[in-house]
């Protein structure tokens, strides 16, 4: 109700605003620079163009202040009474914080040392007609902060910056690739079958074929073609999308980035993200050290590298590797982890590992040698064909990214994409088994998540901070559940 009144009384203002021959919704602004622009060339005196919405306003007898802020940074503006006129005074008085507005005026400072534009004419370019949040405390209620991002983004300068240095560091990436040149690529997104991981997809109907088709959830088999047709570096930064639950570190549609380097391997790619991580972190951020979820991170290299082997007898006793399942249940009961039926050995060491041991990895660390069966698309160790030539990149007891010297044997390919599937050949990728046929040279790949990756450089607690529109529940849903645990 209350917004509802703020409502009506700024569509009176408008109405009034009209009247004074201030249409609500004006043309393209001829701006002389943005605020940020303004405030790096002042010059006193200097005659200027400016735009931008209304953040703060103090209304006094003939003279007025306000603050506007385009985005980049904001400005202050005065105004007086006898400069622009009765009627002009009068219809400024009658604005609203959140009003977008253009003026013309001259620089000056105040005698308070702030750089101002005096104005001489100004003009209403959009009307605001809800009310903006509370000035001085910005937009705090979570649920609101991620639903009206736009609002968050007017009101809170810190969540602004966080997003223009995703951007920057989007943008970073590109260039420390192309520099050490990589080619950026496209591939579907809309695919027959999910492959290059282990995930539940999103199902749609291409009605023109009459053809069922998943959302992908990785683009590697495609990449991996590439490098067979002589693409011999490529890396594609995009979405990928994964039917599964939201947490403070997932989200169903999420931007990863894929690199591949044909005669490469695991090792080359533990160069490239020491490399291209450290450079970042300096580059977008200023430093090396990182606070993280409680945990004060130091990204300087070399980082630690343990076999997963070692990791887990460090962890678990030297002997945990000579016990019976039973007794592996016992310990997993003990830790409180839980355990699907029909588990094996492997797989319960694997959910103890992944519940009880990455988090612990607080300092950047490359967990390698891991069990065959779980990465399928790895070329094995040369001294251990049960084990592969991977690493799996922790930093904050959270993976950052996985990396494989890739397996490009297509008879064992196709052995583990067959009992992957369960011997259902509709499930296994015969395009791309037929690439490695022709022949793929050896060749290093990883992943990164890009929101993760942001998250870490960043410092946020939650994966949604770090994404403009996270998915959410429906609003309905939402005040459901929220009554529902009243």
């Amino acid at each position: 109700m209350q917004d509802n009144e703020y409502r009506q009384q700024r569509i009176e203002n408008m109405e009034k605003l009209a009247e004074a021959g201030f249409p609500a919704y004006g043309k393209a602004f001829d701006r002389t620079a943005t605020l940020e622009q303004l405030h790096a060339d002042f010059e006193a005196g200097k005659q200027v163009k400016a735009c931008g919405r209304i953040v703060a306003m103090r209304k006094m007898g003939k003279m007025a202040f306000a603050h506007i802020s385009d985005g980049s940074a904001k400005f202050q503006l005065m105004v007086k009474k006898d400069l622009i006129g009765d009627e002009n005074f009068a219809a400024f008085k009658l604005l609203d914080l959140g009003d977008i507005i253009g003026v013309s005026g001259e620089l000056f400072i105040t005698q308070t040392e702030e750089q101002t534009v005096r104005i001489s004419e100004w003009t209403l370019l959009s009307k605001s007609l809800l009310p903006m949040p509370e000035k001085f405390h910005g937009l705090q209620d979570v649920e609101t902060r991620y639903r009206q991002r736009e609002l968050d983004l007017i009101s809170n300068e810190e969540v602004m910056d966080l997003f223009k240095k995703r951007t920057r560091m989007l943008s970073e990436i590109r260039r420390f690739l192309e520099d050490r040149g990589y080619f950026e690529v496209e591939t579907p997104m809309i695919q027959a079958l999910a492959g290059g991981a282990a995930a539940k997809p999103f199902e749609t109907r291409y009605h023109a074929l009459s053809t069922d088709m998943v959302f992908r959830i990785a683009p590697e088999l495609y990449l991996k073609r590439l490098i067979v047709g002589g693409m011999d570096k490529v890396f594609e930064m995009n979405r990928n999308f994964r039917n599964e639950g939201l947490d403070r570190t997932h989200n169903p549609e999420f931007t990863a980035l894929e690199i591949y380097e044909a005669y490469g391997d695991m090792r080359s790619m533990q160069e490239l993200v020491q490399s291209l991580t450290t450079h970042l972190s300096q580059k977008i951020f200023g430093r090396l050290d990182v606070e993280w979820n409680g945990n004060l991170i130091n990204l300087s290299t070399p980082w630690k590298e343990i076999a997963y082997r070692d990791l887990i007898q460090e962890r678990l006793g030297a002997d945990w590797f000579d016990k019976t399942l039973n007794e592996a249940l016992a310990k997993a009961e003990e830790l409180d982890v839980f355990i699907q039926p029909d588990s094996d050995f492997a797989d319960v060491t694997h959910e103890i590992y992944e519940k009880t041991i990455e988090e612990t990895l607080i300092q950047p660390t490359f967990v390698t040698r891991l069990p065959a069966f779980l990465v399928p698309l790895a070329s094995p160790c040369a001294d251990d064909p049960s084990l592969v030539d991977v690493f799996e990149l922790i930093i904050g007891g959270k993976e950052i990214a996985p990396a494989y010297t890739e397996l490009n044997d297509a008879f064992e390919q196709r052995r583990r994409f067959e009992e992957q599937a369960n011997g259902d050949q509709s499930k296994i990728d015969q395009d791309f088994l037929n690439a490695l046929e022709t022949g793929m040279p050896p060749t290093g790949g990883m992943g990164i998540g890009i929101d993760r990756l942001m998250m870490l450089l960043s410092g946020s607690d939650a994966i949604r901070d770090v994404i403009l529109f996270p998915q959410l529940k429906p609003r309905k849903i939402a005040t459901e559940s929220k009554e529902q645990d009243a």
